[in-house]
Formats: structure tokens, C-alpha cells, sequence
């Protein structure tokens, strides 16, 4: 039986070395200023994304690549297996779900699994590393879509936002848009919930919110795999993992940038963890 292939997409955030190390394949999505399209990560990194949208005076928009930018990468692979998983970020933000579940369709002889993830950036990327680990030590495609579909509801993200600006223009608040106009010189503390921003709390400075998502991520129970991860805002993130080092091992704590795509909604200064609980 030939190895079960691993395939997300660029809002997963796994870190390249990482994703060349495992081999997992990834589908970027698209950033648009203005009539200029970039390959998430590919044509534009983080840092040349950030230096744009701070000196843009429009909101750069995205969309999710086309069912045939999934069917290339799924026909390469199919050049050496006939099984492949494709883990996806949650359909409630993004159509790319549908995009790879279209393409999955056109491939004759290959049996692809598309899953909603629910999640986004390394939460998302945790699933997709657990899977192709899977893969690695030989498991079959029904055993690694067991282990995801068992460890999704146990995948969370948390995160501080320097401002709300970034996420209301973008359309991506929702039902942390009651946060609107309520934040004046505090920072808010949001989650993904059901596939939607929710709002968590509000706290008075970035060090206290940097003490809260610790302390919120460390009560949740058993931590099996956790990264922090930021936008833009590599000293706050520095804090924010000495912060847990306080607890954890530091060198089980990955730290990582998020690309343009997410920028775009979540805007420079963000700072969060994205983590998966063990079973107790």
C-alpha cells in the first residue's frame, strides 16, 4: 500500500522547514491589491504583506485558489499514491473546502479525503502535521482520518488583537463585532468558535492580554501540541512564548508568523496560540 499523502492549504501557517521536512503539499491562497494577485507565501512573504498593508490606503481582499489549483497539486501526487488527505481551513471563513472537494472529483483511480478542519492557521497546521506523522509511521487513510476527526474538537486558537480594524473591514467578526466601539485603550482577546470569531475579553495592556491567553490556553487541560504564533509582531510573540516556558518545555513550543491571507483579516500586532489538548 503506498503512503497516504498529506495536502492543505497556505492559511495552515506550518512553518516551511517543517512542510518540506514532512512533505506536505500545500495550495496557496490569493492576495489582491488592488488589480495585483499574489500567491499566499509564495509570491509575497509575510514581510513585504505587512509593509504593504500598512502603507495601502485600501483593504487588500482574498479568495480562495481555484478547484484547478488543487487538481494539479492532487495529480502530481497521484504520481506516487493512489490515497491522498486534504485538510482544509474552516468553510465558515473560506471556500476553500469547496474548491479542493470540487477537485477531488476529477481525479480517476486516486481516493481523496477532503476534511473542514474548523480551524485556522496552526491549529489547522497541528492536524495536518498529526496526519502526515501518521502517515509516516504507516497508517492507513481510514486510521488517519479517524485520528483527525477525534482530535478536532480538541484543536483551538486564541488570540490577542492590536486593533479590530483589520477584521471589521475585512468582514471577519462575527459575533466578536459587539466588541466594536467598546475599546477604547483595551486590547481584545478573541477565539474561533464553531468556525467563527467570538469574543473571549477584554484586558488593559498587551502584557496583561499576553498573561490571559497564557493562562486560558495552560487551564484548558492536558497540552499535547502548542505554537504561538503572530502577525507582524515577533517581540510580542517572544513574550508570549517565554511566558509559557514559565510551564512548558520551550522547545515544544513552536513559533511561527502568520501570512498575508490571514493578515489581511487580523491586521499587524496580533499575537495568539494555537494548540491541541490531550485526552485525559
Amino acid at each position: 500500500m503506498s503512503q497516504v499523502a498529506i495536502v492543505t492549504d497556505s492559511l495552515a501557517d506550518i512553518p516551511d522547514a517543517i512542510m518540506q521536512e514532512m512533505g506536505i503539499a500545500t495550495v496557496p491562497a490569493l492576495v489582491h491589491f488592488g488589480d495585483t494577485t499574489f500567491r499566499d507565501k509564495v509570491d509575497l512573504t509575510a514581510a513585504e504583506f505587512y509593509e504593504r498593508l500598512t502603507s495601502s490606503p485600501t483593504l487588500p481582499t482574498t479568495s480562495q485558489p481555484s478547484p484547478g489549483a488543487f487538481e494539479e497539486v492532487y495529480r502530481r501526487l497521484a504520481q506516487e499514491t493512489d490515497q491522498i488527505i486534504s485538510i482544509h481551513t474552516t468553510t465558515a471563513l473560506t471556500g476553500i473546502y469547496n474548491s479542493a472537494l470540487v477537485a477531488s472529483k476529477s481525479i480517476p483511480g486516486v481516493k481523496i479525503a477532503v476534511i473542514d478542519s474548523r480551524q485556522v492557521t496552526m491549529a489547522l497546521g497541528w492536524l495536518v502535521v498529526m496526519a502526515a506523522r501518521a502517515s509516516a509511521n504507516g497508517a492507513s487513510l481510514p486510521e488517519i482520518m479517524g485520528l483527525i476527526l477525534d482530535t478536532i474538537p480538541r484543536a483551538h486558537i486564541i488570540a490577542m488583537l492590536d486593533t479590530l480594524e483589520y477584521a471589521q473591514r475585512s468582514g471577519r467578526l462575527g459575533k466578536a463585532s459587539a466588541l466594536v466601539g467598546t475599546l477604547l485603550n483595551v486590547k481584545p482577546i478573541v477565539a474561533l468558535g464553531d468556525g467563527e470569531v467570538v469574543p473571549v475579553e477584554k484586558v488593559r495592556t498587551p502584557r496583561r492580554a499576553l498573561e490571559r491567553l497564557s493562562e486560558i490556553v495552560l487551564g484548558s487541560g492536558p497540552i499535547q501540541e502548542v505554537a504561538v504564533m503572530h502577525a507582524a509582531s515577533a517581540e510580542l510573540a517572544g513574550q508570549l512564548k517565554e511566558i509559557l516556558s514559565q510551564t512548558l518545555e520551550p522547545d515544544a513550543i513552536l513559533l511561527g508568523e502568520t501570512g498575508p491571507v490571514l493578515g489581511t483579516g487580523v491586521g499587524p500586532g496580533a499575537v495568539g496560540i494555537a494548540w491541541v489538548n490531550g485526552k485525559y
